[in-house]
């Protein structure tokens, strides 16, 4: 792939490629060029990555590295919801000029669920920054020697351009535009491992519905600071589903390997797909909730559809 990443196939200034490499060599080949194109026109450039990634790009770039803003993608991304309001606040510094970025959200050793996520966040960039007026120019690296084919495939489907480090770019041969990232918002979640607790509410029914999250947590033994994240959003979550879900929803908690989960459901639907990734405005009657998750939460995961919504929050123990 060439170092720039190559235009939109439907002209918006929003220009989003990926690569594919092997290895911190190829990895460094192909994204420093990338980075010092954007330095030498002058663009801020900003990379959220791996530290080992970080560390072989500050030794490949040299006193380039200086002019670089460099965040941590294992803690910005641990949830992946959390990455398009960086971009878009970056995006927002520089506003009216051209400015890249390079960012690594999948990386080998995450979990299904991570995974899931990382595929929605890829898709939805492309809606996020779909009215972008400053050019903006994207470029995912995807560790090809470490990750899993399918992965491979989505990063394919999320992407317009997609190319590999000593390869030529393809365009859109199978990159899915809205319609993709729409169709996986709108896909339904797969079922839990196992229900340890539920409850139906209604507006009068959320104080017990915070004590029933209080007694998960319990059973898993996480620490108090944790519990109380978890009471807030949860409360948040059944809160959206009192007002805007048809007053009520279903509660279930269970523990999926090392996590216990949280799922708030409701027959409401949510048209937005960037519901949660966009801080809502002050005077916003929706949103708040799903937001205060992602600040809170470790994982959240936000599906909806003709059959309702459902909101899930993972805590790792």
């Amino acid at each position: 792939m060439t170092s720039a990443a190559p235009a939109r196939l439907d002209g918006s200034q929003f220009r989003h490629g990926a690569v594919f490499y092997r290895g911190l060599e190829e990895f460094t080949g192909v994204v420093a060029p990338f980075i010092r194109e954007g330095l030498a026109a002058r663009e801020p450039v900003l990379v959220a990555e791996l530290p080992d990634r970080i560390d072989a790009l500050e030794a490949e770039l040299g006193p380039d590295a200086s002019a670089v803003s460099f965040l941590d993608m294992a803690e910005l991304g641990a949830n992946p919801a959390r990455i398009i309001p960086a971009w878009r606040g970056f995006v927002e510094q520089h506003a009216g000029g051209a400015v890249r970025g390079v960012g690594e959200p999948v990386w080998a050793g995450r979990s299904s669920a991570e995974l899931d996520e990382c595929r929605l966040h890829e898709s939805l960039l492309n809606v996020a920054f779909d009215d972008l007026v400053s050019d903006f120019r994207l470029l995912c690296p995807y560790d090809a020697g470490a990750l899993p084919g399918a992965v491979l495939a989505d990063a394919q489907r999320t992407h317009p351009v997609v190319g590999a480090a000593r390869q030529r770019a393809t365009y859109g041969a199978t990159y899915g535009g809205h319609a993709h990232a729409l169709g996986e918002f709108r896909r339904a979640l797969p079922g839990p491992t196992g229900v340890l607790e539920q409850m139906e509410f209604g507006a009068e029914d959320l104080a017990g519905l915070r004590s029933v999250v209080h007694r998960l947590c319990e059973l898993v033994r996480l620490p108090g600071e944790v519990v109380e994240d978890l009471v807030l959003a949860t409360h948040e979550l059944a809160s959206n589903s009192v007002v805007h879900g048809g007053g009520g929803g279903l509660l279930r908690g269970w523990r999926e390997g090392q996590a216990l989960v949280l799922e708030v459901s409701d027959p409401g639907v949510i048209a937005d797909p960037l519901v949660g990734r966009e801080q809502p405005a002050p005077l916003s009657e929706g949103g708040r909730g799903v937001w205060m998750a992602n600040q809170l939460c470790d994982l959240v995961q936000v599906r909806s559809g003709a059959d309702g919504t459902s909101v899930r929050v993972y805590t790792w123990l």
